[in-house]
């Protein structure tokens, strides 16, 4: 076993590894914006190249093996064979974007520009499909387009909300078996999002991939029904995990103990402040599909189990560990309850942190290169001890974030060890 993998699994395990590990670009939640990412390859003196989009919602840049052994990763990811708006992750080509970066985006990537600039794109690479998602004219990433039809209740079927959670298909088990043996090559450790566990995550719900999305996809509406139709969502929530079981079962064949996180939702329970809902909610209407997903990992796999969610979820801490999760990320420590010290304190011998390791609001964006080490260090040495933590700032690393402030942050690890 690599020295890497050895190390996370120690760190999984809340064991004390022999060098903190370090996450930049393993999931959609752990990532680089594209443009950052073509800072950090110029400042490294890496092969000039446009950056290849590994999530385009969020214009995320993949941080290659070049980059990764720059900035002393640890963990590699692998995702689905197409992205979040269905286009299939092959035949790249070049795209430059609104703010002038050459990037690479799939073949089938297709975009439009409004009459404000906006740029629109197209669920599945149709442009005579109404768009999915925008980028305002001076924006950096895409945002969800509101493309529900007026809510009739006589006509709502909970069916509509189902239509993208299918089995998959002998393609995409191709797919599977040519990647996960890849990934666990590379010696690095291993986090898989394999799709469609992500029970009521908000991203997913207004269904950018499908051309034509029915059912409840507006997110006011969605949050909405967790209150007022919550027989509805349960009906949404039982057919996606029985899918996703049947689904995991077959990756499981194929991936067996190559993988060691599975990345399961993205779904925020937080904001800066407070909840999106009540822990009752939580425990009636979320719980019981991610504890079911949870144990089946538990009991059929050796994989880690990865929960997101943004925010003041203090609260929720003990109903994430009851429902199975392994993972909590990304440790919003600026958000209300979310002190560090508290964190570690109750849950970090049953949790490990993923994130927390610096702050992207205001720290790594506006402080100067000596705050951001300085507080990097502070919070490894809250977070590390004992394991249960692994190095990701909280959530992505966006466009503009100074990159003396991201190499401060490098070196506060590096120095860290």
């Amino acid at each position: 076993m690599t020295k890497s993998r050895e190390n996370l699994q120690k760190t999984l395990n809340h064991q004390q590894p022999d060098r903190m590990v370090v996450d930049f670009g393993a999931s959609p939640v752990t990532g680089i914006h594209c443009l950052l990412v073509e800072k950090l390859r110029d400042h490294f003196g890496l092969v000039k190249k446009p950056v290849k989009i590994s999530e385009p919602y969020q214009m995320l840049g993949e941080v290659e093996e070049d980059l990764q052994a720059a900035m002393g990763v640890d963990v590699i990811g692998i995702s689905p064979s197409s992205d979040m708006f269905g286009n299939p992750m092959r035949d790249w080509k070049e795209w430059l974007t609104p703010w002038g970066q050459v990037v690479l985006v799939p073949g089938s990537f297709t975009v439009s520009v409004d009459g404000k600039g906006d740029t629109l794109i197209h669920p599945q690479g149709d442009g005579s499909a109404a768009p999915s998602a925008k980028m305002p004219k001076a924006a950096y990433f895409f945002d969800a387009v509101n493309r529900q039809e007026p809510l009739d209740e006589s006509k709502l079927n909970p069916e509509d909300n189902v239509e993208e959670f299918t089995p998959i298909s002998d393609s995409d088990l191709d797919y599977w078996k040519g990647i996960i043996p890849e990934a666990a090559q590379k010696e690095k450790g291993v986090v898989a999002n394999f799709g469609g566990t992500g029970i009521g995550d908000i991203a997913l719900v207004p269904g950018l991939n499908l051309k034509a999305p029915k059912g409840i996809r507006d997110v006011p509406d969605w949050y909405m029904a967790t209150l007022m139709r919550p027989d509805y969502l349960h009906y949404i929530f039982e057919k996606q995990t029985d899918m996703a079981l049947l689904n995991l079962a077959k990756i499981r064949d194929i991936a067996g103990d190559l993988v060691d996180v599975a990345y399961i939702c993205g779904t925020d329970f937080g904001t800066q402040d407070s909840s999106f809902c009540d822990l009752d909610t939580f425990e009636s209407l979320y719980a019981p599909y991610y504890r079911k997903i949870n144990n089946w990992i538990h009991e059929h796999t050796s994989w880690k189990t990865f929960k997101h969610s943004c925010g003041a979820v203090e609260p929720f801490m003990e109903s994430f560990i009851a429902s199975g999760f392994d993972i909590i990320n990304p440790v919003q420590i600026n958000a209300a309850g979310m002190d560090p010290v508290l964190l570690k304190e109750k849950y970090g011998d049953r949790l490990t942190f993923w994130g927390g390791g610096v702050d992207t609001q205001k720290v790594l964006p506006f402080g100067t290169p000596d705050e951001v080490k300085a507080h990097v260090l502070k919070e490894c040495e809250i977070l590390s001890p004992g394991g249960g933590f692994v190095f990701n700032t909280v959530h992505n690393m966006q466009a503009n974030v100074p990159l003396q402030n991201v190499l401060a942050m490098l070196e506060a690890i590096n120095e860290f060890g």
